[in-house]
């Protein structure tokens, strides 16, 4: 089986922690994962013309990571969110606005690589502007072949019904977590029970596979005829940067392999609980966790 091609659409930006800032933005988390565990991850995103657009490139390139669909916008920073970290470890986040993120374009060779895409990963973030909303929209109508997963991370007020609707339609695949189901379902007038919402979704957009992860209380995986409930990886955690992301990326090699979904579920988790136990969205993988070692 040849490497699958997976993009991640959106935000690249430094994450400030209390501890120093590190490189991050949920597609860029993505693309980074799926390339240390056997795929080429490739994000698409904007930066801006200065030093942390140049700083960001710079260590995208030297973890082996493609910058060539990274645009460089003249008049707008590289982004930044301030991640506040509690006592569990749990960020949350705060986003400025006009960043070179919200101003993403199409181009020819984003285009043809969507085409040849296998996997493509986005969520609602990067859609706060109309400007980028288009711009990923576009991607994936021009990508007919690739699974397209919707990791939906909510942040702030930077979401509302129809964006989450047009994306679900867009979508094969739905990750979400527990406190975002929660909001979804109110947004939808969902059943509130978690799996009876979930398949809700599931069934109302004809999506390939839902997933709903509940941190350490396991993660659930449900597809038309088959599901997977599994409790969580015990780990100990320094922050959840990252951590969701990373198990997109599992999950996503995991399906386009063909693993069970238990296989998947715990490969995804497994790589998940190891990202908590480090600092920062991209810490190194392990050799085991390579997709080329997980069967069914």
């Amino acid at each position: 089986m040849k490497t699958p091609i997976a993009l991640g659409l959106g935000e690249i930006l430094w994450d400030v922690l209390p501890g120093g800032r590190k490189l991050g933005g949920a597609p860029a988390n993505f693309a980074y994962h799926v390339n240390a565990l056997g795929g080429t991850g490739i994000p698409v995103s904007r930066i801006g013309k200065d030093d942390l657009g140049r700083e960001a490139l710079d260590i995208l390139q030297a973890k082996g990571i493609a910058t060539s669909l990274i645009d460089v916008d003249i008049e707008h920073p590289t982004g930044t969110v301030n991640a506040d970290i509690d006592e569990q470890g749990v960020a949350t986040y705060t986003f400025p606005d006009d960043v070179a993120w919200d101003f993403l374009e199409p181009t020819d060779h984003g285009m043809n690589m969507a085409a040849k895409a296998d996997i493509i990963c986005f969520g609602t973030l990067a859609q706060r502007s109309s400007r980028s909303r288009n711009t990923i929209a576009a991607y994936l109508r021009h990508a007919p072949n690739a699974l397209k997963i919707y990791d939906i991370n909510l942040r702030q007020s930077f979401y509302d019904k129809e964006r989450i609707l047009s994306s679900l339609q867009m979508a094969d695949v739905l990750k979400i977590n527990d406190e975002e189901l929660a909001v979804v379902a109110s947004l939808l007038s969902l059943p509130d029970d978690e799996k009876t919402a979930l398949r809700s979704l599931l069934s109302q957009f004809d999506l390939e596979l839902a997933v709903l992860t509940r941190g350490e209380n396991g993660s659930l995986l449900l597809t038309e005829n088959a599901s997977s409930d599994l409790p969580g990886v015990a780990t100990t955690v320094v922050d959840t940067v990252g951590a969701g992301d990373s198990f997109t990326a599992a999950l996503a090699l995991g399906w386009h392999k063909g693993l069970e979904l238990d296989a998947i579920n715990r490969y995804a988790a497994t790589v998940a609980a190891h990202v908590c136990r480090h600092a920062g969205g991209m810490p190194e993988m392990r050799a085991d966790m390579h997709i080329d070692r997980k069967s069914e």
